[in-house]
């Protein structure tokens, strides 16, 4: 545990460090696009400085000065499967918008989907004897966490306290200052796949570039795509990207669970392939410009034109109605959301006091998916776009880049981790947690 933690802490301090220099990179690295983003810091001082233990502040101090995207490449389920692949896009998306910041990016905060996420809720407390808490007690309160025993081959990403509590009085953000007997925190603590991590790792030191930090998609899908009082009153962020769909629930301005479905948008286009016997490419075409999910009468009248360039005559002048289409496309597309809907039941979603839902990612732009969704996963459905950041280009304000907005504002203003605190070495920990759902039954 105490490695992975110095590793933590070891890329906080490079965060700092290239912020101080005022530029770094951002690396969203999906299975369908690879995006690069290159902020600038105005006024490094003032953002590193945050205001309180889990505190998220707007967009202080940067703006994004280059931007680029490139087809993914050795990447599957959102993870890396294929180096050389994945490290030539990788370079690509990099080198495209160091080219257009007119600035050279050592260090790289990157995020990724998939990973087999797995959220724990952790308790722990300790006594004060009715002194004021410090920095020292907070730090004291989270080594008391019981961490539970999560197996091997798998990695710690995020462990935010969020919420404290002193004495009878729970949901604080922040306790340092006050006086009181007893401090309990309660950590929410996200692990994935080591390897998947270790791959992505890999990868980006190929590319000669220095890591600086590591997120989930999940996590900062939400924190770009949901508004403050959502994030405040509880609501699920659904990231249906091209090879996985994230799923984060936020509370009290907390993510306290996340989990993916191994499904996207691009299980949608090979249905089409394989329906319709044509190449990926063509599919895809035909998903974007006519796709859907709900068919109305005209959409039987409507012809489309498959195409394709086989020679065969016959077989590349066919046409396909736009109801057929719908037909190819909507059991995945329902499939994907029922499975979401599984995991928001396993997590306790409905014992939230809002049950908002946020539907955000390349592949929630498909026609009628609002409303498909509404009915698989409950009323308050709406479809999500990023929050607006400064200097980032047109073309990058659409729900596919809705995790490369909420990695800028993790950069600029991360939540505050576990490794943020000196925890004291001597303390090894006991082995026991609450699942998740447990948690939010108790604590809300």
């Amino acid at each position: 545990m105490m490695d992975l933690y110095e590793s933590q802490r070891a890329m906080r301090n490079m965060r700092r460090a290239a912020m101080q220099r005022g530029v770094v990179a951002i690396l969203d690295v999906g299975s369908s696009k690879i995006a690069c983003l290159v902020l600038r810091f105005d006024n490094a001082e003032r953002v590193t400085t945050g205001d309180g233990v889990g505190s998220l502040a707007g967009q202080a101090g940067f703006r994004v000065i280059g931007a680029a995207t490139t087809r993914s490449r050795g990447v599957r389920f959102g993870e890396v499967e294929a180096m050389q692949e994945a490290e030539k896009a990788i370079r690509t998306a990099i080198q495209a918008a160091q080219k257009m910041a007119k600035v050279r990016v050592d260090h790289v905060i990157a995020c990724f989907s998939g990973a087999g996420p797995r959220s724990y809720g952790l308790a722990g407390e300790v006594e004060l004897s009715g002194q004021m808490v410090t920095e020292q007690d907070v730090s004291r309160v989270l080594a008391a966490c019981d961490v539970p025993d999560f197996g091997g081959g798998r990695e710690v990403i995020h462990a935010q306290p969020v919420n404290f509590a002193l004495d009878h009085r729970s949901g604080l953000s922040d306790p340092r200052g006050q006086m009181g007997n007893r401090l309990a925190t309660d950590m929410h603590m996200l692990t994935v796949d080591a390897a998947a991590v270790q791959n992505l790792v890999h990868c980006i030191h190929r590319c000669d570039l220095e890591l600086a930090g590591i997120a989930s998609s999940a996590y900062v899908t939400g924190i770009a795509s949901l508004v403050e009082d959502e994030q405040e009153l509880g609501a699920a962020c659904i990231d249906m990207g091209g090879g996985a769909t994230g799923i984060s629930i936020f509370m009290k301005k907390h993510m306290i669970y996340a989990d993916a479905v191994r499904m996207g948008g691009d299980h949608v286009t090979g249905d089409i392939s394989m329906a319709l016997q044509i190449p990926h490419a063509n599919a895809e075409r035909l998903k974007t410009f006519y796709g859907g999910v709900i068919a109305t009468g005209m959409d039987d009248r409507e012809q489309i034109e498959i195409g394709g360039e086989t020679g065969d005559w016959e077989h590349d002048r066919r046409t396909v109605t736009r109801a057929e289409l719908i037909g190819v496309m909507r059991p995945r597309v329902e499939e994907i959301l029922e499975e979401v809907r599984y995991r928001l039941d396993a997590a306790g979603f409905d014992h939230l006091p809002s049950q908002q839902i946020v539907l955000t990612g390349g592949a929630s732009q498909i026609p009628g998916l609002d409303g498909l969704a509404s009915r698989i996963l409950g009323q308050q459905v709406r479809l999500g776009r990023p929050l607006r950041v400064h200097g980032l280009p047109q073309a990058a304000t659409g729900p596919g880049f809705a995790s490369a907005v909420g990695m800028c504002l993790f950069a600029a203003h991360p939540q505050d981790e576990w490794w943020d605190f000196d925890l004291p070495h001597d303390r090894y920990p006991a082995r026991s947690l609450k699942r998740a759902v447990r948690w939010f039954k108790e604590n809300w």
